[in-house]
């Protein structure tokens, strides 16, 4: 006999669907874990602190010689970062491989998570002339993040079905970013009041860093509880190893040449997206350098589109359901623009200005994440997640290298923070016009999945 519920509907269904939910609220959990790292340590603290500490080893005409090459040391966060990106694209399509030959994608998660928790919380000891400390750290905190990333948004398709994907995505986002605004509130309690403290300005920045490592590595354990690994058809053959795991990428990237259109979508985010993540780790280094804020001033600014992206990402994921995710994420990228636009023309010593650009990269910044991973969870085939999901955060961050070197060869040829910002209006005037030709629905079917009502 069937068992049968409340309502005479199925009892394993209800069973199902509980054991879903609370997947999905485990799975919120680690955006609220390793947010505070994207927002703390690459948004706010670590790019002006490496910075100075930069240029603090600098010889006398600013330069720095890591690996004997002559950089100028405010150029050296923006190729940092663009390295640890590089090595992401290699490391990236392995664990994914990997994690579907295997199906054991939560040790992978954890083994991430805690490598970058652990760089992270080593940022304590981040002073004096230890830039090449702090680019080391950097490295390994970034490439962990992005990998954990990869791993952690290839359960997306697994945990929600394809009308609550972007419902699930958005609250995701906005669970991240409350986390990321909470903590903040801390960093400018205890960097406003750092001589109150008896610390310096220096042993404040890097309690921040660290605390971030320790917020990662504390609040991860809730998600490596409640999320469970499924076994794909790829995880029922014998003797997995990494040789097989590269084949499996080598057979994943000739597979994705069946789905050009799911190719498509990966070349406008990519393009967008790298503009996207440009922002997130040069801004803080934009403001302190050309625009002369401090660092309360940036911190206050970070808040605003912290608590603004939260709302952002819930709100246009109520736009996506009334109009589709595409048309959402256009005009998303319309306002992107725009805003980037305007910042090439704020004065210097302006805060006020500062924080009328973070209300508008607020408004737009969670919202066109959340919806572009969701939209991507419709153009995966089943048993691919994690494999296509690691060409998606190759997109989302490990090519997103270009905008930080484009970034940093400006700033070294022109010693000019403003040329550098005003060319990123570029990536997403490109990307407009690639997502705008994309098929989504046709590009779902060719997926072999269900075409949502209004995608």
């Amino acid at each position: 006999m069937t068992r049968t519920g409340v309502h005479g509907a199925p009892a394993e269904a209800l069973d199902e669907s509980a054991d879903r939910r609370r997947e999905q609220r485990g799975w919120y959990w680690y955006d609220w874990a390793n947010s505070v790292y994207s927002t703390t340590v690459l948004t706010v603290f670590l790019g002006p602190y490496l910075t100075s500490v930069a240029k603090a080893a600098a010889d006398a005409h600013g330069y720095v010689h890591p690996l004997g090459l002559p950089v100028r040391a405010g150029s050296f966060y923006a190729y940092t970062v663009s390295a640890s990106l590089l090595l992401s694209v290699v490391a990236m399509p392995l664990a994914g491989a990997l994690a579907d030959r295997t199906g054991r994608k939560k040790p992978l998660l954890g083994c991430c998570a805690y490598a970058g928790a652990a760089a992270t919380a080593g940022m304590f000891f981040l002073a004096g002339e230890r830039y090449l400390l702090g680019g080391a750290l950097l490295i390994i905190a970034n490439v962990s993040f992005v990998v954990s990333m990869m791993l952690y948004n290839s359960f997306l398709p697994q945990i929600a079905r394809p009308d609550e994907r972007d419902a699930v995505s958005s609250r995701g986002w906005a669970f991240g970013y409350a986390a990321g605004a909470l903590v903040l509130v801390a960093d400018l309690a205890l960097y406003g009041k750092h001589e109150a403290l008896g610390i310096s300005e220096g042993t404040a920045v890097r309690i921040c860093l660290a605390s971030a490592g320790l917020w990662w590595a504390t609040f991860a354990l809730i998600p490596l509880r409640r999320l469970r690994d499924r076994r794909t058809a790829a995880a029922q053959a014998p003797g997995t190893s990494p040789r097989q795991g590269w084949r499996q990428l080598r057979e994943t990237l000739r597979g994705m040449r069946r789905h050009p259109l799911t190719l498509s979508f990966l070349l406008a985010y990519l393009v967008y997206n790298d503009g996207v993540q440009t922002v997130i780790t040069q801004a803080s280094v934009y403001g302190s350098e050309e625009l002369k804020l401090d660092q309360t001033t940036l911190i206050v600014a970070v808040l605003l589109v912290q608590v603004l992206a939260a709302a952002g990402a819930l709100l246009m994921g109520r736009f996506a359901r009334r109009y589709g995710a595409q048309r959402t994420i256009l005009g998303s990228l319309v306002a992107w623009a725009l805003t980037l636009a305007a910042g090439y023309f704020l004065p210097a010593k302006a805060p006020l200005w500062f924080f009328a650009l973070a209300v508008g990269i607020g408004l737009v910044l969670g919202g066109s994440q959340a919806l572009s991973r969701s939209l991507f969870s419709h153009l995966v085939p089943r048993g691919k997640e994690a494999e296509y999901f690691s060409a998606y955060e190759i997109s989302d961050r490990g090519v997103s290298w270009l905008g930080p070197l484009v970034f940093g060869v400006a700033y070294q040829l022109t010693g000019s923070y403003r040329d550098a910002i005003v060319s990123l209006v570029a990536f997403f005037a490109v990307g407009f016009v690639l997502l705008a030709r994309v098929p989504v629905g046709r590009a779902i079917e060719a997926a072999g999945n269900p075409v949502p009502d209004r995608i």
